[in-house]
């Protein structure tokens, strides 16, 4: 463990930007035996950190540029915790003068990885290392131990890996933390988890939509129901917390909480950036893409009131014994579409490591999912074995235990989502999830007929079945004749 100390060049580890994820970063750094230089733009902030958490290990407060990094021993790494965009670039242009090469300069925001890989090649022509860093388990997983998702070279992981490793969570003994890549893959892999984390919170929004519903069941038993189930295969922080939210009463009204809460959702952005970019790769991340779009749904006032009252079917609460049933189907749509988002998700992180040549570990990124995180479920664990065993594995469907899993469960899920339209209750999520199985199953899709309409308006060409080559069909001339392209 590293030796305590104060003064010049005595602190492993400087951390810049006091807001609440730095300050828990800074005070985890501290617990671990680490010596911490502190520096924020408001000095105030930096001296009540000192005054309220001095005591838990060796601070160095500083006040200046400078004093910050003169209190670094060499290499010096600065750990910069400001809002992503603008004030990260001037955070970096303020201290990258002072570095010398070979120092590291890691950034913990949810930056974009294509400002991360801008700012890395920039940093890299001077000798200093660039490590976007993705950290995820908010303000407690910051404090008690997060997942971490650092990119950079191997060369600064070297360096910086070991600290970043003792102060991640722990599972089975294994630091939640490993070298995600190159340059902007640790941001990328972090803004996947994002998205994935999207999804599962939309998933679990329309879980407990339907059992309300349809299912008539209040938010206190919703949240024993969610109890039960995080006690089986969905065992996860997120149904863990959301039983507790169902659960608890308005202070005020004696109302149930969630009947107070105003139902518009917000979002950082950084599902809208899985979604973006997942259309620059070409992947179908639905479930992800409809969990972002209901939350863009849920803030147009004026869409909803121009669209409310207009005929529909009204959802109608079951019988005792209905209800029951209804619940279990629930459970199994809400499985099966989850590991359908965990899957999509996936299957980007593949394809962008693919593309930016980043060689990720499928299976690491499973591990250090497994705590700290906010998607951190008790199935990371199968998902971490199912890459272990095959580290080529193409999807999750492609382990025949999972595959069986939602196979297994798509009654429940068809009748899930059927009721949730007869019905009249939103659940785009489940049915976005439920459509891309279908899609991915089918033996043909009409992907041919949206083929045959481009080619008869842009003349964009078209593969056959029954031989090679690329063909036009002359639409517009008598007898329509078929013509291949060389």
């Amino acid at each position: 463990m590293p030796a305590a100390g104060t003064g010049t060049g005595t602190a492993q580890i400087g951390v810049t930007g006091l807001a609440v994820m730095g300050r828990n970063l800074a005070r985890n750094f501290a617990r671990h035996g680490y010596t911490v230089a502190l520096h924020n733009r408001t000095a105030a902030r930096t001296r009540a950190l000192v005054a309220d958490f001095g005591h838990e290990g060796a601070f160095v407060p500083t006040e200046t540029a400078a004093d910050f990094v003169a209190a670094l021993e060499r290499p010096r790494r600065l750990l910069v915790m400001v809002k992503a965009g603008e004030p990260t670039d001037q955070v970096i242009d303020e201290f990258a003068p002072l570095l010398e090469p070979g120092d590291v300069i890691i950034d913990g925001g949810n930056a974009h990885f294509l400002d991360t890989r801008r700012r890395e090649a920039r940093l890299r022509e001077r000798g200093i290392h660039f490590v976007g860093t993705g950290v995820s388990g908010g303000e407690e997983g910051a404090l008690e131990g997060p997942s971490i998702m650092p990119g950079g070279s191997a060369e600064s992981y070297e360096s910086l890996g070991p600290m970043l490793e003792a102060i991640s969570a722990k599972v089975d003994g294994e630091p939640c933390c490993t070298h995600i890549g190159p340059d902007g893959a640790g941001h990328f892999v972090k803004m996947v988890h994002n998205g994935i984390e999207y999804a599962d919170m939309q998933l679990i929004a329309e879980a407990y939509d339907l059992l309300r519903r349809v299912g008539g069941y209040t938010p206190i038993q919703i949240a024993e129901i969610f109890r039960t189930w995080n006690t089986g295969r969905l065992d996860s922080y997120l149904i863990e917390i959301t039983a507790e939210v169902l659960a608890h009463t308005d202070s005020t009204t004696g109302k149930p909480f969630v009947d107070i809460v105003l139902d518009q959702a917000e979002q950082k952005g950084t599902g809208r950036w899985t979604v973006q970019t997942a259309l620059d790769l070409g992947d179908p991340v639905s479930v992800i893409a409809q969990a972002v779009f209901a939350r863009s749904a849920s803030g147009h006032t004026d869409l909803r009131q121009a669209y409310r009252g207009l005929d529909g079917p009204t959802a109608h609460p079951m019988a005792t014994a209905d209800s029951n049933a209804f619940a279990d189907q629930v459970e199994q749509a809400l499985y099966a579409s989850k590991v359908i988002a965990y899957d999509q998700g996936w299957k980007m992180i593949l394809d962008g490591s693919r593309d930016y040549d980043w060689s990720i570990d499928q299976g690491a990124v499973a591990r250090i999912w497994r705590g700290g995180c906010i998607i951190r479920a008790a199935f990371l664990n199968r998902i971490s074995d199912a890459y272990r065993q095959r580290p080529d594995l193409p999807s999750l469907l492609a382990d025949p235990a999972f595959a069986d899993e939602v196979t297994g469960a798509q009654d429940a899920w068809r009748s899930v989502v059927a009721t949730a339209a007869a019905s009249g209750v939103p659940a785009p999520a489940f049915s976005a999830a439920l459509a891309y199985f279908d899609t991915l199953r089918a033996g043909r899709l009409p992907a041919a007929l949206t083929q045959g309409q481009r080619d008869f308006f842009g003349a964009h060409t078209y593969h056959r079945t029954d031989r090679p080559g690329v063909f036009h069909t002359l639409w517009a001339e008598p007898g329509r004749a078929e013509v291949q392209q060389s």
